[in-house]
């Protein structure tokens, strides 16, 4: 069978997998925007260390799932992975209509963090597979960007579903026909891309790493920049997702109004990516990375401060575009400097570590706002961000093709 690399050779699977992706990331927009105010509204939980606590089992789940999603790609296939993660999310949007307690929306986030590991890890490895070493930024940027825009763009429908027709049950019947059409077009329009794989081993001239776990994580200092940066952007986003609609709220604003604003965030980091990834085949990705976590840390610094409506959709517009630098680039990166053999485990390294900055991020800021205000914690992962990008600037040197 004669195998062609490449983004045009490979359009038609390459397609599929947007859309697929583009399902993957509607799963988490059903509830982006309006499960803390279902805590807070129909629980009563006031604490904001138990209202993150779904975050914080979602993040630590996702993160396990990312890391032997990546060790067993090679080993079970990638199609085959992609199939469960979606059969494991056929019964999460009921939970979140039906759920009696709070336990039970905690244990949907279990399942979501299983489905979006092995999901969107497998499509990542995926287009990798198919687009080979020339478009690799590019790839990336798209498939973050279907991703993204719907997290986005769900997040958006469910905040508006809810100001007109109640927090439960209508908004979460949005993720009942992505778990399904999910599971359709991965069963039977996805191909699995092992032989694109071996025909990439092939040519491949980077040398193997003598420990991918340890190096990915810190040893090797590109690795290990790009690891630590991407463990940091998930924490400034788990607290964006937990704790942003609670503070649109003590200023003020109404649901549909917080629902806006939440939905520009992930709407413009999703849409840049388009433009982004294709920045990291350009132009440096040391640079990239370094302006992407300092623009976040910027705009999370100037919330401190901001007070009208207009003032929090821009700050958004610019955490977005901090975001859009970074989330291709950091993908883009790892696989510049891993063989393709080693390519699978180490991006599921770089994915536990970069998410389990969701349950750290949500701790952390549960705690300092339970404790000191929510004002506190917003300034302290704003900090945290611009140490990141200092990291970057100091410790990451150029890749092997820029």
């Amino acid at each position: 069978m004669e195998v062609k690399l490449g983004l045009r050779e490979n359009w038609k699977q390459f397609s599929i997998l947007v859309i697929v992706n583009a399902f993957v990331g509607g799963m988490v927009g059903i509830e982006r925007s309006i499960l803390p105010q279902i805590a807070a509204d129909e629980f009563g939980m006031l604490v904001k260390t138990a209202i993150l606590s779904f975050i914080v089992v979602f993040g630590i789940t996702k993160a396990i799932t990312n890391y032997y999603t990546g060790v067993l790609a090679n080993r079970v296939g990638r199609k085959n992975l992609l199939i469960i993660g979606w059969i494991i999310a056929l019964p999460i949007p009921f939970i979140l209509m039906y759920a009696p307690n709070w336990n039970w929306i905690v244990f949907a986030n279990v399942l979501l963090g299983i489905n979006q590991g092995l999901t969107w890890s497998s499509t990542v490895v995926m287009k990798i597979d198919l687009v080979g070493e020339k478009n690799r930024g590019l790839a990336m940027g798209i498939n973050e960007s279907a991703g993204y825009l719907a997290v986005g763009g769900v997040a958006f429908l469910t905040g508006w579903i809810a100001s007109e027709y109640g927090l439960r049950p209508y908004p979460f019947y949005l993720g009942v026909g992505f778990a399904i059409l999910g599971l359709v077009a991965s069963w039977f329009l996805v191909k699995d891309t092992i032989h694109h794989l071996k025909s990439e081993q092939t040519v491949s001239k980077i040398p193997l790493l003598s420990n991918v776990f340890w190096e990915t994580t810190w040893k090797n200092p590109n690795l290990g920049s790009v690891a630590q940066a991407g463990l940091v952007n998930n924490l400034n986003d788990g607290m964006v997702w937990g704790l942003f609609p609670l503070l649109l709220a003590t200023r003020g604003f109404s649901i549909e109004e917080i629902g806006i604003i939440v939905a520009v965030y992930p709407s413009v980091w999703g849409l840049g990516q388009l433009f982004t990834g294709k920045l990291a085949d350009l132009f440096q990705k040391k640079l990239l990375l370094f302006w992407g976590m300092f623009l976040q840390a910027f705009a999370l610094l100037v919330m401190l401060k901001a007070t009208s409506f207009s003032h929090f959709v821009l700050l958004s517009v610019v955490l977005g575009l901090g975001t859009a630098l970074v989330y291709p680039t950091f993908l883009a990166a790892v696989a510049d400097y891993t063989h393709p053999t080693q390519r699978a485990k180490s991006i599921g390294v770089f994915r536990l570590w970069r998410d389990l900055g969701y349950a750290f991020g949500a701790v952390i800021t549960g705690i300092i706002a339970d404790t000191l205000g929510l004002l506190t914690s917003v300034g302290t992962i704003a900090s945290l961000t611009l140490i990141s990008a200092l990291i970057i600037l100091i410790r990451m040197n150029k890749s092997p093709k820029n």
